[in-house]
């Protein structure tokens, strides 16, 4: 346990550093807004620090970070080599035989490890965990040194049944550690002792790849850090929403992928939930593209295996995120065949929008709204920039798209708009509607510094029923970072039998790994009220080939666990008929997976404190109006400033929000409201 403090919130996006300051004693809270530095992160990472003063007297830094997640998405991972099993040399290159276009006749995929960096020595354990071939660790030695020749960064060590056994592995790992000049070795042991070897490998072979990029990242990070003489706790944001060190994220730094966007989630849930809204769907809307996530029932959607691009696979518990390429910065153009096509290119934050006189000259997405007057040119968020450059963002515009297409500039920035708005739906109706749940019954949440822009048209385009714009949206996922809890996720492959089960042999491994995951949590060092531990067991019947997931109801009471068999079946089968509608009587259930996880349960932040002040007044909030275009023509729109709306404010669109971190647009034909907590609920009239 730690004592209260100052905590800051930090998420390094493609576009703006956003931070989240909140002082645990008093109750207090900050925000700043940053241009972010591609490729020299720590100078916008410490500047927005620097804004709530002294870096020294902070107790605790978290941030989500895009830098895993990039260095996927772009392959520039570091060079690495992998040490496996006789045999089992190209598991990575054939995966599960899948192509990247199914119907073709062809497909392409270039792994992370070039196949003379892919080495075999001799080791063999069954799946039963017997070991039939020890391993020769001076093989292994040479093997090792051999690909360090080669110019090897980083290795990953990956024999085939170590989930079963992992002796093998861990001598091997220690050969390596005795001639490896650095600690970026990976064995898929300590990643994934789980069965199936493409995932492990591919989960172990990534990890390699990222150590040394978010390694030096977080050095860089540190070292700026320290020399502001900050001592205090420095942690990172998981994929799976929880919070773990630095020095873990050193050894798993997998577990940080989409971890910026997981913060965001796990904060416009709890937004959500506070205000009564407990299924939602959720929509980051950044410089460069656009996230959404599943809330059901007040609970984000864990996945245990995603795919970050075709074919690099990676299996850890993750917040299931889908992506496109859909930001401020996108970049509109005509393509070949005459269609408009907004993103994925992004203009990012360099040379970014053609408005920010960056000297990029094709439009972005930001340009439209900018020449539709939806933004306020005069007031851009982040605070660098005294006014945005209407014009040169109208001649963009009219050059790119307006005269390939035979539109007027008003026209042309209106499609751009109505194409983004497009993508954003489908990519909502992909998480709800293609997983059978009604988008009637949830309301969006959007945020980022371009999420409200959009509400609602998304609300219109779904059939969603209705918005809820958090109080500071631009800086939503740097407030995740503050309130989420710390977690740690594990997984052991058992593969044990219901009929007959070794009922004590399986509470004894759900208390072994407890207690491990458990210090893990213990030791990040941040204030936690209380440790909670949950149980999930991978399961299926007998020939199936996929699992279920199904919780067992236990916990750990003076150091036991009270669980039976019965326990384990009615679990299995409550899951699985919750799934499928329906049980296989007589077909036997078989255990594949044991999965635990350990939250650190951080105190409550009161989303109260976020409220608008009492002497909060609608006139006073009212700074005027403009024209703004809508459907083909301008509109008379009130301008608010939002963060003087008082609490209960109505306000009937056309209408326009700003605050320093955001835009929120309310379309005619919508209406607008301020809930207790701040937060303003858009409903189609």
């Amino acid at each position: 346990m730690s004592r209260l403090g100052t905590i800051v919130g930090v998420d390094v996006g493609g576009t703006f550093t956003d931070l989240f300051y909140f002082d645990e004693a008093k109750r207090t809270f900050r925000t700043n807004k940053v241009p972010s530095n591609r490729g020299d992160e720590a100078t916008g990472f410490l500047e927005g620090l620097q804004g709530f003063g002294a870096v020294s007297h902070l107790t605790s830094i978290v941030h989500g970070t895009t830098v895993g997640t990039n260095a996927l998405l772009e392959r520039k991972g570091a060079r690495i080599g992998l040490i496996t099993t006789r045999g089992f040399r190209d598991v990575l290159e054939m995966r599960r035989r899948d192509r990247r276009n199914t119907w073709g006749l062809w497909g392409d995929f270039v792994p992370v490890v070039e196949r003379d960096m892919r080495a075999e020595v001799d080791e063999r354990v069954l799946s039963d965990g017997t070991i039939r071939t020890a391993v020769d660790v001076a093989q292994v030695r040479a093997t090792a040194q051999e690909l360090l020749a080669k110019g090897a960064q980083a290795l990953a060590i990956v024999f085939v049944n170590a989930f079963a056994n992992p002796d093998n592995e861990r001598r091997a790992l220690e050969a390596v550690q005795s001639i490896w000049p650095n600690d970026n070795v990976a064995c898929s042991s300590q990643i994934l002792p789980e069965i199936r070897e493409f995932e492990r490998t591919s989960t172990t072979a990534l990890n390699a790849y990222l150590q040394p990029v978010v390694g030096s990242y977080l050095q860089k990070l540190q070292n700026a850090l320290a020399g502001e003489a900050f001592d205090g706790r420095f942690h990172i944001v998981q994929s799976n929403g929880g919070v773990m060190s630095t020095d873990a994220a050193r050894r798993f730094p997998i577990r940080t992928a989409l971890s910026g966007p997981a913060a965001g989630v796990i904060a416009a849930a709890e937004i959500a939930k506070a205000a009564g809204f407990p299924n939602v769907i959720t929509g980051d809307l950044g410089g460069t593209s656009f996230d959404v996530s599943l809330v059901v029932d007040g609970a984000t959607s864990l996945a245990a295996q995603t795919t970050i691009d075709f074919g690099l696979v990676v299996r850890t518990p993750m917040i299931e995120i889908t992506t496109i390429g859909a930001g401020g910065g996108s970049i509109a153009h005509v393509d070949a065949g005459g269609l408009l096509q907004v993103g994925p290119e992004s203009a990012g934050s360099r040379p970014g929008p053609v408005c920010y006189g960056g000297g990029n000259e094709r439009p972005t997405l930001t340009d439209a709204n900018v020449v539709l007057g939806r933004i306020n040119a005069g007031r851009p968020i982040g605070g660098k920039l005294k006014a945005l450059d209407v014009e040169a963002a109208k001649r963009a515009i009219a050059k790119h798209v307006g005269e390939p297409l035979r539109l007027g500039v008003m026209e042309a920035a209106e499609a751009i708009v109505r194409i983004a708005d497009s993508k954003m739906a489908g990519a909502i109706r992909l998480m709800s509607i293609e997983r059978g749940h009604d988008p009637a019954r949830f309301a969006a949440v959007p945020f980022g510094g371009g999420g409200a822009l959009h509400v609602s048209a998304l609300i219109k385009d779904v059939g969603l029923k209705a918005a809820l714009v958090p109080r500071y949206p631009g800086v939503t996922s740097a407030l995740g970072c503050v309130i989420a809890d710390i977690r740690h996720d594990q997984v052991q492959t058992l593969n044990m039998f219901v009929d007959g089960l070794d009922i004590a042999a399986l509470m004894r491994w759900m208390l072994s790994e407890a207690e491990h995951a458990q210090g893990v949590v213990k030791d990040a060092r941040l204030a936690i009220e209380r440790v909670d531990t949950l149980f999930e067991l991978d399961m299926h019947y007998v020939g199936q080939t996929h699992t279920i997931r199904a919780t067992l109801p236990a916990e750990i009471r003076d150091g036991a666990i009270a669980l039976t068999i019965d326990d384990v079946r009615r679990a299995f089968e409550t899951a699985y008929q919750k799934s499928f509608s329906r049980l296989l009587p007589g077909v036997p259930i078989k255990i594949v997976n044991l999965r635990t996880a350990a939250i650190g349960v951080r105190p409550r932040f009161d989303l109260a404190t976020l409220a608008p002040d009492a002497t909060a007044d609608l006139a006073k909030a009212k700074l005027g109006s403009r024209d703004v275009w809508f459907d083909g023509r301008w509109w008379d729109t009130a301008i608010y400033a939002r963060l003087d709306l008082p609490v209960g404010s109505e306000i009937a669109g056309p209408a326009i929000l700003e605050q320093p971190d955001a835009t929120t647009v309310i379309a005619p034909g919508f209406n607008a409201r301020v809930d207790k907590f701040g937060n303003v609920i858009v409903e189609l009239i």
